[in-house]
Parts: C-alpha cells; sequence; structure tokens
C-alpha cells in the first residue's frame, strides 16, 4: 500500500494505492467519518460489480448505507440525473452530517462530487475509482460537474473529496477500451511532469496483462504529478492548467462526436497529438515529439485521430471551454518530455490549430 497527502491549507487528505483494498473500505471510512449514513452513489455497470462489498464493507463498521444506480454512460452526466440523485438522498433521511461515495469511473466520480458538494450545500464526500482513468485523474484534485448540450463539464464545482482510495485490482473487470482510454491520461502526466514515468512507459509492451501489472506504479506516478499541481494551483487559475494538456480539443471532440462516443482519454490521446503537431509546425516546441507522442498513443491501443473532422465544429465547442477568457483561450503545449507551458491562442485563430 502507497499513501499520497494532497497537502491543501483547508482540506489535507490522502490517496490510498493498495490492491486489495477495496474490502477494506469500510475499516478506511471508519477512520475518516464518525457512523452516519451514506450513499454510495455508482452506475449500471460497477454497481453489480463492487456496490454490496463496499456496502458490506461499511455496514460492519457501524454505516447506515444504501446504493443508488444510474445508467453507464457519459450520456447520463446531466441535471436529470442529479436531480435523482438529490431525491434519492432525501428519500433516504441523509442530513448535512451524512456522506456520498462516489463508487466507479469518472462519470460517476464527477455526479457523485457534484452532488455532494451541492446537495444541503455540502455535505461529506469520498471517492472509491475504479476505472484507470477515475484512478489516475478524475478522483484526484476536486473537479466536479456535469455536461450540457454546449460542452463538457460546463457546470460544476470545485470539492476537495475527504480522501481517495483507489485498489488496482478493480481494473481486471475494465474492457480493454476502457482500459487503454485511461492510458490517455497516464501518457499525459508523463509528458507534462514526469520524465521517469515516461521512461516506464517506454519500456512496457502496451499489452493489457502488462500494463496491469504495473498499474500501481503508473498509478502512483500519475497521482503524484497531480498531487502536486493541484496544492499549487487549486482553483485551476495557473499551473494547474498543464492538467489540461490535450483536453481542449479533446474536450471539443468529445462533445462534437456526441458524448460517449469518443471516451475521455481517445479525445486527450487525439488532441495532445493535433496541438503538438501544429506546435511542432510552429517551432514552439522539440522536433519530433509529435512522432513520439503518436508512438505512445498507438502503443497503448489510442486513436491518433477522427476520420470526421470538422473544423468549423470543433472551433465553436473550443470556444465554450473552461479555459476561454474573453477573446483568448489558454492551451497547454509540451516544449519537451516532462515540461509544460501555457500559449494563449485568440479566439479568431482557434481553426489554425485544428488544420
Amino acid at each position: 500500500m502507497k499513501t499520497l497527502h494532497v497537502n491543501l491549507p483547508d482540506h489535507p487528505y490522502d490517496i490510498i494505492v493498495g490492491r486489495g483494498y477495496l474490502d477494506k473500505a469500510g475499516e478506511w471510512v471508519a477512520g475518516l467519518w464518525q457512523p452516519q449514513k451514506i450513499v454510495i452513489i455508482t452506475d449500471s455497470h460497477v454497481g453489480p460489480l463492487y456496490a454490496e462489498r463496499v456496502k458490506t464493507a461499511l455496514e460492519a463498521n457501524q454505516f447506515d448505507v444504501s446504493v443508488f444506480t444510474f445508467p453507464e454512460g457519459e450520456s447520463s452526466k446531466v441535471l436529470a440525473t442529479v436531480e435523482l440523485a438529490y431525491k434519492y438522498l432525501a428519500d433516504f433521511g441523509v442530513t448535512r452530517s451524512d456522506g456520498v461515495i462516489a463508487l466507479g469511473g469518472g462519470v460517476v466520480g464527477d455526479l457523485a462530487g457534484f452532488v455532494a458538494s451541492t446537495y444541503m450545500r455540502g455535505i461529506h464526500f469520498l471517492q472509491i475509482p475504479t476505472s484507470l482513468t477515475a484512478q489516475v485523474d478524475s478522483s484526484v484534485g476536486g473537479k466536479t460537474g456535469v455536461n450540457t448540450a454546449y460542452a463538457k463539464n460546463m457546470v460544476g464545482t470545485f470539492t476537495q473529496p475527504d480522501g481517495v482510495l483507489i485498489d488496482p485490482d478493480c481494473l481486471k473487470t475494465l474492457g480493454e477500451r476502457e482500459l487503454y482510454e485511461g492510458m490517455g491520461e497516464v501518457i499525459k502526466c508523463g509528458l507534462i511532469a514526469d520524465v521517469a514515468l515516461w521512461e516506464v512507459l517506454q519500456g512496457l509492451t502496451g499489452e493489457v496483462d502488462n500494463l496491469l501489472a504495473n498499474a500501481e506504479t503508473l498509478i502512483y506516478h500519475s497521482c503524484d504529478v497531480k498531487r502536486k499541481v493541484v496544492v499549487e494551483d487549486e482553483l485551476d487559475n495557473g499551473t494547474r492548467l498543464y492538467l489540461n494538456f490535450g483536453h481542449t480539443i479533446g474536450h471539443a471532440i468529445e462533445a462534437t462526436a456526441g458524448y460517449g462516443k469518443v471516451m475521455h482519454g481517445e479525445g486527450v490521446a487525439i488532441g495532445m497529438i493535433q496541438i503538438t503537431k501544429v506546435a511542432e509546425n510552429k517551432g514552439l516546441v522539440a522536433k519530433g515529439l509529435t512522432n513520439q507522442i503518436r508512438d505512445m498513443v498507438i502503443k497503448f491501443h489510442l486513436p491518433t485521430g477522427l476520420d470526421e473532422w470538422d473544423v468549423k465544429q470543433l472551433a465553436t465547442a473550443m470556444t465554450l471551454d473552461k479555459k476561454a477568457r474573453g477573446a483568448k483561450i489558454k492551451t497547454v503545449l509540451v516544449p519537451s518530455i516532462g515540461q509544460a507551458m501555457i500559449n494563449e491562442v485568440a479566439m479568431s485563430d482557434i481553426s489554425d490549430w485544428l488544420a
């Protein structure tokens, strides 16, 4: 078991990474919360796999537990699902001294965090991420949100969890596409801040068994990158933007394709290649970097582009991105592996970065 401490001044918490720790969830929560009502928020895929195990572990530690399940997929990450969750919490008698646990992937974590941060103006919240994307990225840092018809995560809050419990063994029940999707975020972490992680990735074969065998190392390195950035810039005004490498274009791809058709990590992979290709042509990043990123993306079975590439649609979606400020949008470039920088692009020039 490994522990990372997120040393935020107003809300410090720990990230626990350990194989087999899902069955220790009750003891873990008991070390953080007094006995109370807990609603596990999960989806229709993860719930049947793990909800009963976590519920049993919590009940063994004197918690009163119920499970709210919604249909899996990005299309459920909307305010209509949040409204159903509010009703479920109210019917269960949840008060401000009770809590929510997110059990699932990034969609579950984002939605459950938003519910916990807004129900009665905020109740207790914990993350138990089960997908690689959630384990290495979305469960850490306190961003919550839901999608709208206009943009991904347009409505959301910053609310830090009281803790994050990551069991790499949960990855064994992921489909191959879902597992590889998470590698988009892992690759990003190596590129923006961790040369050692990039070297680990270079040494892997890209096959499922090899990936699973090294999952604990990949998760630890990625969480450490995110932990450091979040502590330095909790509210996403400066260096935390580095974590958005590939995301501005990636989110636009997700939104224009229709939520769920292109998975988050897939969009990020395409976005990293696209923005680096243009930056390399402009002389802003190291020569050959685009090919290095493309080769790594291919190794982990992620897409390198889209068959249908609509510059106008993508540009419009990018103008609604949360990094937009006035007439400019802040994008992220990687000058060389292990480094990142902010690159401001005028709204009128967005199409140039999609060519």
